[in-house]
């Protein structure tokens, strides 16, 4: 294994982990930037206000996109093992 295979592996556990947390990172910012600006006109500034809403939003949007994500973990995984067993470059398996 050269510097270039481990260089792409790298790439593609990036890719990974902006597929699996990326989604999850994008609903709390919307959800977040929408509490601030109904707090800014109501003048509340409760914390639970902003940060119970993000929990829950957060924790059901990654049961719900769990199959993908463990989908996705899972094909990166198996590729990781096929090419630590054979040694084959990334664009053969």
């Amino acid at each position: 294994m050269n510097e270039t295979e481990i260089i792409d592996i790298c790439r593609e556990a990036i890719m990974v982990m902006l597929r699996l947390a990326g989604p999850l990172l994008l609903a709390g910012l919307i959800l977040g930037v929408i509490i601030s600006i109904l707090q800014a006109v109501t003048q509340i500034q409760e914390m639970t206000v902003s940060f119970v809403p993000k929990l829950l939003v957060i924790f059901l949007l990654t049961l719900w996109l769990m199959p993908f994500m463990l989908n996705d973990l899972g094909q990166f995984t198996n590729q990781l093992m096929d090419r630590v067993v054979t040694g084959a470059p990334a664009g053969v398996i």
